[in-house]
């Protein structure tokens, strides 16, 4: 391995660390506003998480009504109830209140990584109001004044109903429920659709209580990691961004020293004495410098003053309404509270222009 490698390979692996903690702050929980559904991957919310949020095939969105909807390939869009990250399930439901005519007509899910616990064919029968409405469940969506649809499990009802009622269509019903194919009742099949994911497989993540995500960026590979490894270890990320010049230049310092001793050597000459490493300091703001930095609230349209957009550029979140920003007074960048307090700890440059405080302005 060469010089320049063994220089930058730290190098390397101290970016990707930092690159991954940005990633993760980047795909934060988030939900629609009516049903607050906390959706993480593998699914990712569309107009509000990148694609790289989510794995193929989980990707959800906010209906007009502000309500999480699942679209699938080949049965359109359906309203999601709950997500059990756990055991992997989702519970659907047609926005309209009719799943029975969702099964009817159209249900198939191919192309979609979802799965039915188990089907369940059921009959489809037209009979008369009169006969029916007193003796069976009837799907209410389905019928009119002439004519009862009925749907059940049980081929002796069928068979006893076969001079009476019409058969529509027998099909394969998704259930998560065990029915007795003789028990002689019929359905309304107005319950949830519950469906199941097997790719990917992140019970572990959720039973260690960790976070399950993509291994690194590009990447298809899944792993477990700290759900705190967003804001809660931006110390340590802000910590690496300003000492990395530093290692480099250490490293820098030892590779040149050491290459000199050796070619001293190799000429059989006196070898000559390293200069001690300079101590390089990191000097960053006392706490009364930064607390005379303006604070500003944010109000419902999270507008910013100065030149700013919508994302924090230390920790990668967007600015949510109530918020407390403080901006820097020469250069007017704004940035979390909480976010900007501790860099200036540790540096006294802006971090999107990295300019210094004017000297008037410290010493005030």
């Amino acid at each position: 391995m060469g010089r320049l490698q063994l220089i930058f390979l730290p190098v390397f692996f101290l970016l990707h660390f930092i690159h991954g903690h940005a990633e993760a702050d980047h795909c934060q929980n988030t939900n629609c506003r009516s049903d607050n559904i906390p959706v993480r991957f593998p699914f990712y919310l569309d107009g509000h998480q990148s694609q790289t949020c989510g794995y193929p095939g989980f990707d959800l969105r906010c209906n007009n009504q502000g309500f999480t909807a699942l679209e699938l390939p080949y049965s359109g869009s359906f309203l999601v109830r709950s997500i059990n990250y756990l055991t992997q399930q989702i519970q659907l439901y047609d926005a309209e209140g009719c799943l029975a005519r969702r099964l009817l007509i159209s249900f198939n899910l191919s192309g979609s990584p979802f799965v039915a616990a188990s089907y369940i064919n059921y009959t489809f029968l037209g009979c008369p109001p009169q006969f029916i409405n007193s003796r069976f469940n009837y799907i209410g969506c389905l019928s009119n004044s002439t004519t009862s649809v009925i749907a059940t499990s049980s081929t002796n009802l069928v068979n006893s109903l076969s001079s009476t009622c019409q058969v529509i269509t027998t099909l394969p019903v998704p259930a998560s429920w065990k029915v007795n194919q003789d028990e002689g009742f019929t359905s309304q099949l107005d319950k949830d659709l519950q469906l199941e994911w097997y790719s990917p497989n992140c019970m572990q993540c959720e039973v260690e209580g960790t976070r399950c995500g993509f291994l690194g960026n590009g990447s298809q590979q899944i792993s477990c990691f700290s759900p705190q490894r967003g804001r809660s270890s931006l110390r340590g990320i802000i910590f690496l961004s300003i000492m990395l010049p530093t290692i480099v230049g250490g490293i820098a310092i030892i590779a040149y020293y050491t290459d000199r001793s050796v070619r001293a050597n190799a000429a059989d000459t006196t070898t000559a004495a390293v200069s001690p490493q300079p101590d390089i300091a990191i000097m960053g703001l006392d706490e009364s410098t930064i607390a005379s930095y303006k604070k500003v609230v944010l109000g419902e349209s999270k507008r910013l003053p100065g030149h700013n957009d919508s994302i924090c550029a230390i920790c990668l979140s967007e600015y949510s309404s109530n918020e407390t920003v403080r901006c820097i007074p020469e250069c007017e960048h704004c940035f979390h509270a909480d976010c900007i307090d501790e860099w200036l700890r540790l540096n006294s440059a802006c971090p999107v222009c990295r300019n210094l405080p004017s000297q008037a302005h410290v010493a005030s």
